[in-house]
């Protein structure tokens, strides 16, 4: 879900990039020695799991893994998700690094509310895999839901590009909740502690 450079106005621009600096600075005062290794792997499979994706107008569709990425990391996702923006933006043009700062603030700030969700739901004590589920399709709706805003707020011209993506997130929603019950079910059994801490997460 990359907006390319040269779409946004500068409004949005400043906004998306405010954002993700406060996000950043929370999540690296958030990560310590124990969870940079889990950071790391966030961090490599949000930057693979964007590399095949479908254009859209000036953005485009593919999975986002965001809303899982939070549920493991919180706050922490958003230095994850600058880095993998980053070296996409250098390695392979998507995006860019004007508009790095709103790509990252989209996509973290919903991951972190999907992985919010999901944490609360482990809270109640409900069972894993509903969390997963929950963290995933959640993530990608808010990042829909995001990046369409900022691309509404740059200019009519980009409406029909913004409904064009929030529709074309909808199958995406439902695959990464799948996914998001494999993971979760997954680091559940194997690391239950990365999930169970709901105090120091929230």
């Amino acid at each position: 879900m990359h907006i390319a450079e040269g779409v946004l106005s500068l409004p949005v621009l400043l906004i998306g990039a405010t954002g993700a600096a406060a996000g950043v600075a929370v999540g690296l005062k958030r990560i310590d020695a124990e969870m940079i290794p889990r950071a790391g792997i966030v961090s490599a499979a949000l930057f693979v799991s964007s590399l095949i994706h479908v254009n859209i107008g000036p953005t485009s569709a593919h999975l986002v893994l965001n809303g899982i990425g939070g549920l493991i990391l919180g706050m922490g996702l958003f230095p994850s998700y600058l880095v993998a923006l980053f070296l996409q933006a250098l390695l392979f043009q998507f995006g860019g690094v004007v508009v790095l700062g709103v790509n990252t603030c989209t996509m973290s700030l919903s991951g972190v509310l999907g992985g919010l969700l999901g944490r609360y739901v482990l809270h109640l004590g409900k069972p894993a895999w509903l969390a997963g589920a929950l963290a995933g399709a959640t993530g990608v709706a808010g990042a829909g839901i995001f990046t369409a805003l900022a691309l509404a707020g740059s200019g009519e011209v980009f409406f029909m590009t913004a409904k064009l993506i929030l529709l074309a997130h909808i199958p995406i929603m439902g695959i990464e909740s799948l996914i998001g019950v494999f993971v979760a079910t997954y680091v559940f059994r194997t690391m239950p502690s990365l999930l169970e801490d709901w105090e120091k997460w929230k």
